[in-house]
């Protein structure tokens, strides 16, 4: 398998020399991010359009005349329109900035679930589905607004291997399912469920919908407007945007229905000593100063990614997965987790009578970065049969030399640890 999955003046030195941070050694190798997942790497252009802002706009946005102020709040608005054409986000569509995926799932899940100015939208013997693939940050926040409100929450399960099903969502659908939270890409697993399907089953049901588009709005989603899909979440840091940066974007019909998460600061629209009314959208569910600087790195990272090219970038990062999976499969006592899955950057793997961690210490000792642990992912993996996992994930400036390094450094590791 060969490298050049981009033509000049895109091939793959040039893209590892906008991500400096891999020129380094560790324990004297060449490092081999493969820990994407979690967090990307942060390309160059992005860094510098947030030291722009930092050196010569940095001001707080709205509401001030002066100059300063008023560059930011252009640079900020504009960030706003990028990023909306980036997801491909419709007229009747609204972006609103968080701190990450976990900040907006969170915004959704209180919103929907907290008297304000009116009854909560959900109410006792409503019932929420959630698949059972999801990261915690689409689970525990269902947990609590069940709680909160005597709403019933239901799991959409997964087969043995980790597969979702239309037919089983069709299953527990009934005029009480009133949201419906799925994932686009399961982190722990890779696992790519059929959520244009689900999500459209649960919306011809009336429910809303919630996607978790963590693990794909870097490569391969598709534009939301051609999705049944009320609410979408997503993180700068998995896009090679900075950390603490985010968004929520969905149907302002439905974000119309949230109870902020925040009050304060730039979401009213007046306050007396006894009572206060709210600003219109976005500005309703960003209250307090925003992180101005990380929403220019996150449409710079936009940019960067359509630069590059998404399809280009989505090809070889299936073409990386599937490499991993033939050569972890080929090693004894290896088992892949969703091996079947094409559309993922994301390779998890267990090894019988090893403990990931220890899979992970000697691969670092290689200067080979992965992750090991449950991934925020834990009633999933159980439901599997399966502890902690070693995870391999990959972005568009790994190569296949580094997957051959780390199938290399798994035999290594089998042997010594076994």
């Amino acid at each position: 398998m060969g490298d050049a999955f981009l033509i000049d003046p895109l091939a793959p030195d040039t893209v590892r020399t906008q991500f400096p941070v891999l020129a380094q050694r560790i324990h004297g190798a060449e490092l081999a991010y493969l820990d994407n997942a979690a967090t990307t790497q942060m390309a160059l252009p992005v860094q510098d359009a947030m030291r722009a802002f930092e050196q010569h706009d940095r001001a707080n946005i709205h509401r001030g005349v002066h100059v300063l102020s008023q560059r930011a709040t252009d640079a900020f608005e504009h960030a706003r329109s990028t990023l909306k054409r980036f997801v491909g986000a419709g007229a009747d569509h609204e972006l609103v900035f968080t701190s990450g995926t976990t900040d907006a799932l969170n915004m959704v899940a209180h919103g929907l679930s907290t008297r304000g100015v009116r009854p909560a939208w959900l109410q006792a013997g409503d019932e929420i589905v959630v698949s059972g693939l999801e990261h915690h940050a689409n689970l525990v926040p269902w947990q609590q607004a069940a709680r909160r409100t005597g709403a019933v929450l239901r799991v959409l399960r997964p087969d043995a291997q980790g597969r979702l099903h239309a037919a089983d969502l069709r299953r527990l659908l009934n005029p009480r399912t009133r949201v419906l939270a799925l994932t686009a890409c399961a982190n722990a697993t890779g696992e790519r469920p059929p959520y244009e399907d689900l999500l459209q089953l649960a919306a011809g049901a009336g429910a809303l919908t919630v996607l978790d588009a963590a693990q794909a709005v870097a490569h391969g989603g598709p534009a939301l407007s051609s999705l049944a899909c009320d609410f979408m979440a997503f993180s700068g840091h998995k896009m090679y945007g900075p950390m603490g940066t985010g968004a929520l974007v969905g149907r302002r019909a439905a974000l119309e229905r949230l109870e902020p998460l925040r009050y304060g600061g730039d979401m009213v629209a007046w306050v007396s000593a006894t009572d206060a009314s709210f600003a219109e959208l976005p500005a309703r569910l960003e209250g307090g100063t925003p992180n101005v600087a990380g929403a220019i790195g996150m449409a710079a990272a936009a940019a960067f990614i359509d630069e590059v090219g998404r399809d280009r970038i989505d090809a070889h990062l299936n073409a990386l997965r599937e490499h991993a999976v033939a050569g972890l499969t080929e090693l004894p006592g290896i088992t892949v987790l969703s091996a079947h899955s094409r559309a993922s950057a994301i390779v998890s793997f267990v090894a019988d009578g090893v403990h990931p961690h220890d899979i992970g210490t000697l691969l670092d000792q290689r200067g080979i970065a992965v992750r090991t642990g449950h991934h925020c992912a834990q009633p999933l993996l159980e439901h599997l049969g399966l502890g902690p996992t070693t995870r391999a994930s990959f972005a568009l400036y790994n190569t296949h030399a580094e997957v051959e390094r780390l199938l290399a450094g798994v035999a290594h590791a089998m042997k010594v640890l076994q």
